[in-house]
């Protein structure tokens, strides 16, 4: 059995900062390898070794030159991160400044894991140093939007994939926003392209450059990640999930998963035999053991 731990912000030292900021190393201090769920973002900069990062099922490889982001709600493990040299950057949602970063914060399928070009290196590593350097001032006087403002040039200068995404296809940043909102009632691609004001082609036309995948694919797929949080999380049966997410019956909602995953949503649930842990804290404490 995996216990969860859920982490809210509470900051060492100065109680107002929506930013803080440790090193690997005191992850290590502080990380059992257990499995963790946090209020609050993580953003990590990978300076050198080799690990493994888990984010809401999926396993992602970490290495050098890289980033990591966990936003709050995703339920994520460090393996195998002996010997990782790096920082992680804890904030809560409301802390980038910028309309774009704030925005690439809120987004509801940020990309976990993605490597940094070595043209933006230099960009990024300043970035980051500027930040840990004003965030480590141990006058306790520095204004506290200093570590906002540069927390938001350091996202600016690591360019999340999605980011590009956000920026090119206002169509399918409309419909994002749209299926996050309204993905428990409303499954089928359709409804959205009514709502928008888009004819269904042009609409899956947008979702599928900007992602990869039709409009419907990002529907199911949206779905699934929440039955899984569920089923998985907050161990509800499958007719408690189906009545969540909008189903009319547990039937049907175990044939729509079984289509979907491979696996009937008791099956899977019994794979990931997970049961909600003690709460931790944020800070110099998040990855401690309750």
């Amino acid at each position: 059995m995996t216990v969860i731990r859920q982490m809210t912000y509470q900051p060492a030292g100065r109680c107002a900062a929506a930013v803080e900021t440790m090193t690997f190393d005191r992850l290590r201090k502080l990380n059992d390898g257990g499995t963790q769920r946090a209020d609050f973002h993580v953003l990590a900069v990978i300076d050198a070794g080799h690990g493994c990062v888990t984010v809401d099922f999926l396993q992602h490889p970490i290495e050098e030159r890289s980033a990591v982001w966990v936003p709050p709600g995703a339920v994520h493990r460090w393996d195998d991160i002996a010997g990782v040299a790096g920082h992680l950057v804890l904030f809560v949602p409301t802390a980038p400044v910028t309309h774009a970063t704030r925005e690439l914060a809120a987004s509801p399928d940020l990309v976990a894991h993605w490597s940094i070009p070595d043209a933006d290196w230099p960009f990024v590593d300043a970035a980051r140093n500027h930040l840990l350097l004003e965030a480590s001032d141990p006058s306790g006087d520095i204004p506290t939007e200093l570590p906002e403002i540069l927390l938001s040039a350091l996202i600016a200068r690591l360019r999340p994939p999605q980011a590009e995404a956000r920026s090119t296809h206002p169509v399918f940043r409309l419909f994002r926003s749209s299926v996050e909102a309204h993905f428990r009632e409303h499954h089928d691609a359709g409804y959205y392209a009514r709502t928008l004001g888009y004819a269904p082609r042009t609409l899956s036309r947008a979702v599928q450059q900007a992602t990869g995948r039709t409009a419907k694919a990002y529907i199911v797929d949206r779905v699934v990640l929440e039955a899984k949080r569920l089923l998985a999380h907050d161990r509800l049966t499958a007719a408690r999930c189906a009545a969540a997410l909008g189903f009319p019956d547990a039937s049907n909602f175990s044939v729509f998963f079984q289509k979907a995953t491979g696996k009937r949503p008791g099956a899977w649930q019994a794979t990931v035999a997970v049961r909600r842990g003690d709460a931790g804290k944020a800070g110099t404490q998040s990855t401690q053991p309750a």
